[in-house]
């Protein structure tokens, strides 16, 4: 039932600020549309962090970011002049499109310290909407459907599953969906879409019989329903979708073109690319290759 096991490995975001990455894999590149998948922290913050540890504005172009936080605070500005906070429950789904650039500033726990716990997923979009018109879109309460039953709190962060539909814009069919469970609480994840797996964010779980701990992904064998054992309190996140084909990326950049990339990359080196409204006085470079 399980096809391949990722653990999660550290990575800089610079400043100071680590991640745990999951996508891309080598041996698994996407799950569905989903081609990128970081789990931040949990960790502390005190109040008067320094801004070194802030995600600085930086491009994206050919796929939908979601944020969505357990715990803390993120501030977000973006090149089409939107700004929103986002907290727990919370889902911001910024589509790049043809480009734009975006910060996520921990300014909620650099004034009040913070314990901040989330994931950063990007969806790759469908070839005839790479270039679609970048837009910014936040949701929270209903538009996310929860659900509470046997030790299972859950909440569908977008697309549709078992009946549910969240009020998200998402460009090819995909779910997206967080756990809370109980000790000894059991789910099974349907079989609806062809790519599908099971993150464990915090605690412990058993999935298709395998133990699985927090800072690793199950991704699953399409075709069979796949059952999902909570051995202590966990946190989990199920997604997957229909496969899109094929993607490239660079950096912050994705693509079915690998010249699309390139031309990306240099908009960015020549600073045509505008910078969210409201903060514009510094940005990331592109990294050297």
């Amino acid at each position: 039932m399980i096809e391949r096991i990722i653990d999660k490995r550290t990575h800089d975001l610079g400043g100071g600020l680590t991640v745990g990455r999951v996508l891309p894999f080598h041996a698994r590149r996407m799950v569905g549309p989903f081609v990128f998948f970081d789990h931040m922290g949990p960790v502390d913050f005190a109040p008067g962090i320094p801004r070194s540890l802030d995600v600085r504005p930086h491009p994206h172009i050919g796929l939908s970011t979601v944020t969505y936080l357990y715990d803390g605070a993120l501030t977000h500005r973006d090149s089409l002049g939107f700004h929103q906070e986002i907290r727990p429950g919370e889902v911001n789904w910024m589509v790049a499109g043809s480009g734009i650039t975006h910060s996520e500033r921990l300014e909620y726990a650099r004034a009040h310290g913070a314990h901040m716990h989330g994931i950063q997923a990007w969806v790759a979009l469908p070839v005839e909407d790479e270039e679609t018109d970048p837009a910014f879109y936040h949701h929270e309460g209903t538009d996310l459907p929860m659900w509470d039953e046997g030790g299972i709190r859950g909440r569908l962060i977008a697309g549709a599953a078992e009946g549910m539909k969240a009020a998200v814009k998402v460009h090819s069919p995909l779910f997206y969906m967080h756990w809370e469970m109980q000790a000894d609480a059991a789910r099974t994840l349907p079989s609806e879409y062809k790519e599908r797996a099971v993150y464990v964010a915090a605690g412990t779980v058993e999935v298709a019989g395998q133990k699985l701990v927090a800072g690793q992904m199950a991704v699953l064998q399409p075709g069979l329903a796949v059952p999902t054992l909570a051995l202590e309190a966990a946190t989990v996140m199920a997604l997957g979708g229909e496969p899109i084909g094929e993607r490239f990326m660079l950096w912050n950049f994705v693509s079915s073109s690998k010249d699309r990339l390139e031309q990306a990359a240099e908009d960015w080196r020549q600073q045509r690319m505008k910078l969210p409204d409201g903060d514009d006085q510094e940005f990331i470079p592109l990294p050297d290759k």
